[in-house]
């Protein structure tokens, strides 16, 4: 079958100008050329377009010149350095070529600086057309033209400009309300899901979260002064939609306690519309610890008390099962990704937390700055949060951060084989005192 013409080539990522404004001529890159030949846009048409009609277009031929020779040779040429802004510590990306001539001159001299700057997005990632064209107008000014939306660290990425413009982007950018995210041994950016704005899931005020956390730590976030990097996350509810479990130090799940709420009838009619083999092998089946069966007359059954919050069954059944009404989040400790230990989940810290007050929002704000405090005063240097618990305890960091103990936070104690009964009851009461209390 043909491949359709756009309605509108000129804007289709496929599309390059007939003619170019780059005064340099365009090198010769057989490998980079080879990834538009796919099915799909390829990245590399998107720096074309730029190398001919960008208001940085030599830069772009240039970029494109070193890319084909690290193709060629299978390295990387780009180092670091420091490049930052009046007042900050952070938020740049600085990236310098070391590829040379004989003659010690940059073989690709118009790309020869090519940093990022990392610029915080909204929480919740809540952009309007007319912010986009305002940052997207700003970078084509003072950078090539190429963006990222969004980096791993959740940053909205402006690649590639020169030292001399990192300032006066910055200063515009600033001028209409953004700021610049973490880099280096910092907080970093944080990351909230679209929540409560758009997702009958949601269990928490993501965005509200989201702004406390970075507003509280704004200084740490520009100016780096810890061991290594921490990074907030917050998902509205266990779907976890940020990854936070997994690529957070400290993240904010949303959750319920109280009894999934179920509408029977919905119920009723998703059996029929599915079939009852649909509804056992898709929903019934697929629960982690068989909390739910279907009944004789098609009603659900649940055992809310083995329920583990999974979303399975309401990502499934939306219209028949949603989540409790007694809402608030869990937290979690010690995720991030492979340096050092290898990979590793957060740690449940506190099982569950209502935020229904502002003196509840200011607790969460205040743990945090425990947490911090305390992993900076005792990590190694280069050394998350994981890493330390894992080297020092849990229990040592719980201590050092006064937080108690709590038996939610055991996931399976039949797995020990040694158990200590000796304190069993005064252990017990402490608990059940801090219930009541």
């Amino acid at each position: 079958m043909a491949a359709q013409t756009p309605k509108n080539p000129e804007k289709h990522s496929t599309y390059l100008p007939k003619t170019k404004k780059s005064s340099k001529p365009l090198h010769d890159t057989p490998m980079l050329d080879q990834l538009e030949s796919g099915p799909w846009p390829s990245f590399v048409t998107g720096l074309k377009r730029l190398a001919y009609e960008g208001k940085h277009a030599n830069m772009m031929v240039d970029l494109l010149g070193q890319l084909e020779h690290s193709y060629k040779t299978r390295l990387g040429y780009w180092k670091g350095g420091t490049v930052s802004i009046f007042g900050y510590g952070g938020g740049i990306i600085p990236r310098f070529t070391e590829l040379m001539d004989d003659d010690g001159k940059p073989m690709f001299p118009e790309s020869k600086e090519f940093h990022t700057v990392r610029v915080q997005p909204p929480a919740g990632n809540h952009y309007s057309t007319d912010m986009l064209r305002q940052l997207s107008n700003s970078w084509n000014k003072h950078g090539s033209g190429l963006i990222a939306f969004h980096g791993q660290t959740g940053n909205i990425m402006f690649i590639g400009t020169t030292t001399d413009n990192t300032q006066h982007f910055f200063d515009e950018i600033n001028s209409y309300g953004w700021d610049l995210g973490g880099a280096g041994p910092c907080v970093r950016t944080g990351m909230s899901c679209v929540g409560a704005a758009r997702c009958e899931q949601s269990c928490a005020n993501e965005q509200k979260i989201h702004r406390l956390l970075v507003n509280n730590f704004l200084d740490d976030m520009h100016r780096p002064a810890l061991p290594y990097k921490f990074k907030f996350k917050v998902s509205g509810c266990p779907n976890d939609c940020m990854n936070s479990i997994q690529r957070s130090d400290l993240a904010v799940i949303g959750t319920w306690r109280d009894d999934m709420k179920v509408d029977q009838a919905e119920v009723q009619k998703f059996v029929a519309d599915k079939g009852r083999k649909y509804v056992v092998d898709s929903v019934i089946n697929m629960c982690p610890t068989r909390a739910l069966s279907l009944n004789d007359d098609d009603t659900l059954e649940v055992d809310n008390r083995n329920c583990v919050r999974c979303m399975h069954c309401i990502n499934v059944m939306t219209r028949a099962l949603s989540t409790g009404d007694d809402k608030g989040v869990t937290l979690l400790l010690g995720g991030k990704r492979t340096l050092k230990i290898g990979d590793t989940m957060g740690t449940v810290i506190v099982p569950f937390m209502k935020l229904d007050t502002e003196e509840d929002y200011e607790k969460l704000v205040e743990l945090a700055e425990e947490i911090i405090d305390f992993w900076a005063e005792n990590a190694l240097e280069h050394e998350r949060v994981g890493e330390t618990i894992d080297r020092i305890g849990l229990v040592n960091f719980l201590e050092g951060i006064d937080l108690e103990v709590d038996p939610n936070m055991i996931s399976d104690a039949r797995q020990s084989s040694y158990v200590r009964m000796d304190t069993w009851d005064e252990e017990a009461n402490k608990w059940k005192d801090r219930q009541t209390g």
